[in-house]
């Protein structure tokens, strides 16, 4: 009877959270901050604490995340209607790097030395810190650069090359199952893609590790070994 309620529990807590996570949107995972984070630790708790505590019943658990919920979701409304409450609600963008020079006040006062600031810096594909003209770092903990003009990347239109229509790539085949939705909306059929695997001497999707179609390419795929 002891594992039935815990089950039961960990049942509606797992929809509890999930329905919790649609309704606050995507952001809060995409663009979690700090704050965002020690909820989302909060609000687990709560329901773990809930679900072995045998003194909790469902009741108590669906009434926990709806208070810890509301709150997160007013604090969402507050924000979009009301800019000034946004800086002190979800801090605020701060400039580490201004024109090549690093800003030694505000790495401290944002708790970063200068290692964490390299690796965040070489995430974002620069490798050495004069490459870098403009860093901020973002309220989620992540930092955007701006490199220096001798640095960045050449464009089509620094070489006057004609613009080329963008186009997604569209995935048939992940570790030997295909995608038939990703197939059809490419406008093929499952029939064209058998076809073009014979054209391979692939007789089975297993034997297909990755394969996608881009328009203009044709059909890349790799095989498992």
């Amino acid at each position: 009877m002891e594992f039935l309620h815990t089950g039961v529990d960990l049942i509606v807590g797992f929809f509890g959270l999930f329905f919790l996570t649609r309704i606050l949107g995507k952001t809060q995972i995409t663009q979690i901050t700090t704050f965002d984070f020690i909820s989302a630790l909060v609000l687990g708790e709560l329901v773990g604490n809930a679900v072995f505590d045998a003194d909790t019943g469902i009741l108590k658990i669906l009434f926990a995340i709806s208070v810890w919920g509301s709150l997160i979701y007013l604090l969402e409304i507050i924000t979009q209607k009301w800019k000034n409450t946004r800086a002190f609600l979800e801090g605020r963008p701060t400039i580490i790097i201004h024109q090549g020079r690093i800003i030694r006040e505000s790495l401290k006062a944002s708790k970063l030395d200068l290692n964490q600031l390299q690796h965040l810096v070489r995430a974002r594909g620069a490798f050495s810190l004069s490459e870098v003209a403009f860093a901020v770092l973002e309220t989620d903990g992540t930092v955007n650069i701006l490199k220096k003009p001798e640095f960045e990347m050449p464009t089509r239109n620094d070489f006057s090359i004609p613009q080329e229509k963008a186009i997604l790539p569209f995935s048939m085949i992940l570790d030997g199952e295909v995608l038939l939705d990703n197939v059809q909306e490419a406008g093929f059929s499952e029939e064209w893609l058998q076809e073009e695997l014979k054209k391979q001497n692939i007789k089975t999707y297993k034997e297909v590790l990755y394969a996608e179609w881009l328009e203009g390419e044709g059909l890349y795929l790799q095989k498992m070994n």
